[in-house]
């Protein structure tokens, strides 16, 4: 053996240590490295379609003959420019100013980008569980079928021991907590008119007053709450449970229009609109997601164009499959708003979930019928 003086002794121990924190402290690839997510919302405005999205409000449509509009004069005035660009903004001030600046936006076909649910019956079961499973399942052929028997994206997070207790979802439907499976998923599911803070949760003072709006507004439908009190609702969520992942389904922009009541599905999409960009300025002001969420905006299915269709989605109603998705977040480039490329398919967000995670290799070989995520989305 041959000895070293003791100070070369004791400086080659030191180079020792720091080369092998050195490389603890390396991480274990180049994408653990780069992701910077660590919170994901996934927030579903249910039935809007692409056309008002990316065109900005119909004129034709703007009447009381084909959009059973009271006030044509007014909704002119509030919502119509000759621009088809300041008019979309005028409508969607967050998504156009926010979203497209610093994410990405798909499925404006006038220029070429085409995203499409996969699924034929192009209704909202069917087109959520798509959205959550990652594949088509045609078993799922009616808005009243019983607890989705696949298991959603949000449930398998939910089994995941980093994300256990923290994963939860939100809507106006109540129809949700079907889809998601809530009694097998185990995750918090608020929908439809339940209260949504029960029992000791209620004593607060703020989710007691959201208990009682809930309790005391107008059932316009039976099955499907306002958007509004559901977003006093969300808030409250977040800062009692604090979740890493959480499901949003504002329900109106589908009512409205199921209603031939064009006039309120701008005005709903425009509210809907302020509660994403109220939502996205409320947890960027909390540590726990400043800088580290990602917001994914879509909807569960498309509608039909023209004078009747606009009103309807179903099997016969063609371009009832083309949707719209957005996304937000520290590890989506600054695309804008995409022209071109590959169609992207609805049940690609569930992958897209799990890879902001980190997780999508393992998601996919759970669910190997899921398509993979959408890679621009993930940097």
């Amino acid at each position: 053996m041959i000895r070293r003086p003791r100070g070369v002794a004791a400086f080659h121990a030191v180079c020792v240590l720091a080369s092998a924190l050195a490389t603890l402290a390396i991480p274990s690839s180049p994408a653990a490295a780069q992701r910077r997510t660590e919170n994901v919302v996934l927030i579903v405005t249910d039935g809007l379609r692409w056309q008002d999205l990316y065109r900005g409000p119909e004129r034709r449509l703007m009447s009381r003959a084909l959009g059973g509009v009271g006030d044509t004069t007014e909704l002119i005035r509030e919502f119509w420019r000759d621009d088809p660009k300041e008019r979309r903004a005028r409508l969607f001030p967050f998504l156009w100013g926010e979203v497209a600046a610093k994410g990405a936006l798909f499925g404006n076909q006038d220029v070429g980008s085409v995203a499409r649910i996969t699924n034929t019956y192009k209704f909202s079961y069917p087109g959520y569980s798509e959205l959550l499973t990652g594949f088509f399942d045609p078993r799922i052929n009616s808005n009243g079928y019983p607890a989705n028997p696949n298991v959603t994206v949000l449930e398998w997070l939910a089994r995941q021991p980093r994300f256990r207790g923290k994963v939860g979802a939100i809507a106006t439907w109540d129809v949700i907590s079907n889809v998601i499976n809530e009694a097998r998923a185990g995750i918090d599911v608020l929908d439809g008119w339940e209260e949504p803070f029960p029992g000791a949760q209620g004593r607060d003072a703020r989710r007691a007053m959201v208990n009682e709006l809930y309790r005391t507004s107008l059932r316009y439908w039976d099955e499907v709450a306002f958007d509004a009190p559901m977003q006093l609702a969300t808030k409250e969520y977040i800062r009692l449970k604090q979740p890493r992942v959480l499901f949003v389904g504002y329900g109106e922009t589908d009512e409205w229009a199921h209603a031939r009541r064009y006039d309120l599905t701008l005005r709903s999409a425009h509210a809907v609109d302020a509660f994403v960009a109220d939502l996205w300025q409320y947890m960027q002001g909390m540590r726990q997601y400043r800088g580290k969420t990602t917001f994914i905006i879509t909807t569960d299915h498309g509608r039909g164009s023209g004078g009747d269709d606009w009103t309807s989605h179903g099997e016969r109603v063609d371009g009832a499959e083309d949707i719209f998705v957005a996304v937000l977040g520290p590890d989506t480039p600054h695309l804008g708003e995409i022209r071109g490329g590959t169609a992207i398919k609805q049940g690609q967000i569930a992958a897209t979930i799990a890879a902001l995670l980190g997780l999508e290799a393992d998601f996919l070989k759970f669910s190997p019928r899921s398509f993979p995520s959408i890679r621009e989305v993930v940097r």
